[in-house]
Order: structure tokens, then C-alpha cells, then sequence
């Protein structure tokens, strides 16, 4: 709408995009998008908000006549607010191509010069009450609709303003404390050079009384050397005399130490001898003890051997000859007699054949082994006897006993 409040119509394309020869330009652009997904129309809205807004804000301070007569120049005003605004995000009006401006449906617009100038205002006083009527309406509603587009202009730029008053504050903050870096830098060096002075001026001052001292040191030195060297070597001369006499008594000490030392080493060593000889011997006679039953081993080996053998490898003949030389039958009747003294048992006597020859065991014949017959023929009477005396009869497995003297 113009300044008398006339609309038209203004039909333009623009290719708009990134700037891409400016890396501040980019970083923008970055910022912009950034908070959005890649289908987000976020960019086109406010690219064609700044757009819109512009050009109404530059067309409701022109007249129509305005408009109309300078259309190359109202194009290029209009560009240059847009690229302005554009600028602050990072992008640039890479093309624009604006048609024909024409008037809404209505108006005659295309008219210029003049005579264009004086149609319109024909028109305009001949149809005022009708466009009055209109006018309100469609005024109210423009109306409606230019302050709500110019309040949201006023709030684009107002926010616009804001950021860049709040981007000047915060340059100006960062400058403010670049600054006081900068004075708080130069205070502490301007400090830091005083007191290296002052350092320096303590450090000289120090030498100077280091200086001091050791030439009042040195000349006490002087004064006092002759006095010290002479008590010192008088102390020297007395330590080495008591350390002397302190050696002395020491080896002395340490000679008879080595004398006891010595004897004791001499007692347990004849000790140590004494008692290796004493275990020398025990061992010797454990060994001769052990080398004996070892001898007396083998002897009796040999000699069952060599009873076996003259016995034709009987060994059931071997084991009661052992037995009978043993004594061991001599301990059995010893034992059935202890065991049956004192119940006045009925004695029985006999005698047994001799076996081969007279009983008087002389002939060669018999041998040792009539002895042990003469046993095996004992053990029938004597079964008997215990029969008799005491009621028990043998066992089945050694055989029954037969009264008949055949």
C-alpha cells in the first residue's frame, strides 16, 4: 500500500543464498540453521518476512505516483534494504527479477505520466463516495493488516536492533575487559619493575654486607690464628698421647683376650677328640656286633641247609627234629603237668616198641627219628588217660579210640 493507502501489486523472484566468499558470512548462516532439520522451511519464512516487510515499510512512505514514476529506483531501494537486513544471517540476494508493478483489480496503475496521474484523480473525486465506502472496509482491514505487518517489522527490527545493541555491548564488555586486561597488564609490570629494583637493590646491598662480614671475618681470622694454631696443636699433642696410651692398653687387653681365646679354642678341641674317639669306638663295636649276628645268621643258615639236605629235603622231619632239640615237647609235658597237679589224677605207665629193634635205641637203624615215634605212639594212651580222668573223649577229626589191646 502506498502513502495514500492505495494497494498494487509487486511481483518479484529472488535467488537467495549463503554467502560463500566470507567466512564470517558462513558462520552466520551456520548459526541460523543450525537449530533446525533440512526440511524445516525456517529460512524461506523469515527470508520472505524480511522480503515483504521491507518493501511494505518503503512503499508506505511513497505515493503512488512516487512509485510508478521511479520504478527502477524503488527496485533498487528495495534491494538494498533486503540485502541490508540479509547481511545479519549470512546470506546474499544473489538474483532478483521484479515484474511490472501493477495495481490490484480496480485501479489503473499502468497509466503514467500525467495523464495517468490525472485519471487517477478523476477517478479518485468521482468515485470518492464509492471509494470511501470501500475505502473504510478495505482500509479497516489493510489497516488491520499493516499495523499487524508493521508491528511484526517493528518487532524484527526491534529484535534486530536489540542483538545488535546487545553484540555492540558485548563488543564493547570484551573491549571494556581487553582494557582493563591491558591496564591490570601494565599496573603489574610497572609493579614487577619496581620491585625487580627493589630486588635489585636488596641483592647489592646484601653482596655489599656479604662483602662486609667476610673482610671482618677474615680479619678476625688474622687476630685469632697465631692463638688458635698454638692451642690446637697443644690439643692435638694431648690426644695423641691419651689415644697412645688408650692403644696401648688396648692390645693389651686384646693379647690376653687372644690368649684365653686360644686356650679355649686348645680344650675344646681336645674335648671335640676325646669325644670322637669314644663314638669311633662304640661305632666300631656296634659294626663287630652287627658283622657277628650277620656270621651267626649265615652259620645257622648253612647249618639248616645242611641239616635239610642229610635229611633228603624232608622238611617235615627237619621241623620235629628242631622242635624235639628245641626242647619243645619237654615244655609241653612240663605244661599238662603244672596244669593237672594238685587234682590226684590217675597215673598210667607204658611203653612203646621200640621201632625196628630193641628199644634200647642203639641200633643204627632207627636213629633219630625213634624218639619221635615213640611220641606219636604215646599220644593213644594218653588220650585214655584224659578219658578216663576228666570224661572228654578227642575230637572226631583225630580218630576214635579202641579198647582192644590188638
Amino acid at each position: 500500500m502506498s502513502a495514500e493507502k492505495l494497494p498494487f501489486v509487486l511481483p518479484a523472484v529472488f535467488t537467495i543464498g549463503p554467502r560463500m566468499d566470507d567466512q564470517l558470512s558462513l558462520q552466520k548462516y551456520a548459526k541460523l540453521i543450525s537449530p533446525h532439520d533440512k526440511l524445516s522451511n525456517h529460512v524461506k519464512e523469515l527470508v520472505q518476512g524480511i522480503i515483504e516487510g521491507e518493501t511494505r515499510v518503503l512503499a508506505a512512505s511513497m505515493t503512488m505516483e512516487e512509485i510508478f514514476r521511479g520504478t527502477k529506483e524503488f527496485k533498487q531501494e528495495v534491494f538494498g534494504k533486503v540485502q541490508l537486513e540479509l547481511n545479519q544471517f549470512g546470506l546474499l540476494i544473489y538474483n532478483a527479477n521484479v515484474k511490472q508493478l501493477v495495481d490490484v483489480p480496480g485501479h489503473e496503475g499502468e497509466d503514467e505520466g500525467e495523464v495517468g496521474a490525472k485519471l487517477r484523480e478523476g477517478q479518485t473525486l468521482q468515485n470518492a463516495a464509492k471509494i470511501d465506502a470501500e475505502t473504510k472496509i478495505i482500509s479497516t482491514q489493510r489497516q488491520g493488516e499493516g499495523k499487524k505487518e508493521e508491528i511484526r517489522v517493528k518487532t524484527e527490527v526491534k529484535v534486530y536492533e536489540n542483538q545488535r545493541e546487545a553484540e555492540v555491548a558485548a563488543a564493547n564488555s570484551e573491549l571494556a575487559m581487553k582494557k582493563a586486561g591491558w591496564d591490570k597488564e601494565a599496573k603489574v609490570a610497572e609493579v614487577v619493575a619496581a620491585k625487580a629494583v627493589a630486588l635489585r637493590e636488596a641483592e647489592l646491598q646484601r653482596e655489599v654486607e656479604v662483602m662486609n662480614a667476610m673482610t671482618r671475618t677474615e680479619k678476625l681470622k688474622a687476630e685469632f690464628l697465631s692463638k688458635a694454631s698454638v692451642e690446637y696443636e697443644t690439643k692435638v699433642q694431648e690426644a695423641n698421647w691419651d689415644l697412645y696410651k688408650k692403644q696401648k692398653a688396648a692390645e693389651a687387653i686384646l693379647y690376653e683376650k687372644e690368649k684365653e681365646a686360644a686356650a679355649q679354642k686348645a680344650t675344646a678341641e681336645a674335648e671335640f677328640y676325646a669325644r670322637q674317639q669314644a663314638a669311633d669306638g662304640e661305632f666300631y663295636a656296634k659294626k663287630k656286633e652287627a658283622e657277628g649276628l650277620v656270621a651267626l645268621g649265615q652259620a645257622q643258615g648253612v647249618y639248616l641247609s645242611t641239616l635239610l639236605k642229610s635229611l633228603g629235603g624232608n622238611y617235615g622231619a627237619l621241623r620235629d627234629y628242631l622242635m624235639i632239640n628245641g626242647g619243645m615237647y619237654q615244655q609241653i609235658a612240663k605244661i599238662n603237668a603244672d596244669a593237672v597237679r594238685g587234682l590226684q589224677p590217675k597215673i598210667s605207665i607204658w611203653t612203646g616198641a621200640s621201632g625196628g629193634g630193641g628199644g634200647d635205641g642203639k641200633d643204627g637203624a632207627a636213629g633219630a627219628m625213634n624218639e619221635v615215634a615213640g611220641v606219636y605212639k604215646m599220644l593213644p594212651p594218653l588220650f585214655q588217660t584224659v578219658q578216663e580222668q576228666t570224661g572228654m573223649v578227642p575230637p572226631a577229626w583225630m580218630g576214635t579210640m579202641n579198647n582192644n589191646n590188638n
